[in-house]
């Protein structure tokens, strides 16, 4: 075989474009945009609907990519610039027109801000080495980020009786925000759960907890996916200052033991 043909054989192996996890990223590429629109068009609870259906379509893309043994360069490049579009510009657009359209310029900025921590927190993602950080992300996944705008939107209007508006709740969401964007860029651990493996032992319990979980979504999906947002968003930093404390212990307590 010549050399040119080998080269072509290279390139159409790193490059291939496999159609099932494409059409799914497609998918979730798609829910982002009607996200956009409908934000403009003040249909923020469509909006934010539309964001966490990106979401499920973003966890299936790859798992199915995995499963079908279909992975490749091209769907890790297409799939980040999806999720810019789905979880950078769609959320800020949606925060921007829901609560920090009166801040005129800072709210705008923050939606901005928020638009490029996305960006940098893809592009420090594509450029670490998978297999070091394949069960925890550093800094917070924008998947999350952007579901948390998201959940906040359906959670704020849960009821109309009880619906949270007013100056409050605009800097609740400004501060969140910014804590979003720098979650994102930050070094905070999140645990990861594409490469989440179970042992056989283990499968009922976690179909058992699926079960569940899937109940109380159906119940009260707003407040659920708030508080599993919210949840998991604080996980991190929580993580991180148990560490700390922990490790300001030990020194103590071998000081301790040294003088007995």
């Amino acid at each position: 075989m010549s050399r040119h043909h080998k080269a072509n054989d290279v390139i159409s192996s790193k490059g291939k474009i496999c159609l099932l996890p494409s059409v799914i990223t497609t998918a979730s590429l798609f829910s982002g945009f009607y996200a956009i629109v409908a934000a403009i068009n003040g249909q923020y609870f469509h909006a934010a609907v539309a964001i966490i259906i990106s979401g499920v379509f973003d966890g299936l893309d790859g798992r199915v990519a995995r499963l079908t043994g279909t992975t490749s360069k091209f769907g890790m490049e297409y799939d980040s610039l999806c999720d810019l579009v789905a979880f950078g510009v769609a959320p800020a657009v949606l925060a921007y027109q829901w609560v920090l359209r009166p801040y005129e310029r800072y709210g705008w900025l923050a939606a901005f801000l928020y638009v490029a921590t996305t960006a940098l927190r893809l592009a420090r993602f594509n450029s670490q080495d998978i297999t070091s950080t394949k069960n925890e992300f550093t800094g917070l996944p924008c998947p999350a980020a952007g579901g948390m705008i998201a959940a906040s939107v359906l959670f704020c209007s849960y009821n109309e009786r009880f619906e949270i508006t007013g100056t409050l709740r605009n800097f609740i969401i400004l501060g969140t925000v910014y804590g979003l964007s720098y979650l994102m860029v930050s070094s905070v651990k999140y645990l990861s759960f594409k490469h989440a493996q179970t042992d056989r032992t283990q499968k009922f319990q976690v179909l058992v907890g699926l079960v569940l979980l899937i109940t109380l979504l159906a119940t009260e999906p707003q407040i659920t996916l708030f508080v599993l947002g919210a949840t998991y968003v604080l996980s991190g930093p929580l993580a991180a200052g148990y560490r700390l404390v922990m490790k300001g212990r030990k020194p103590a307590e071998e000081e301790q033991e040294n003088s007995v």
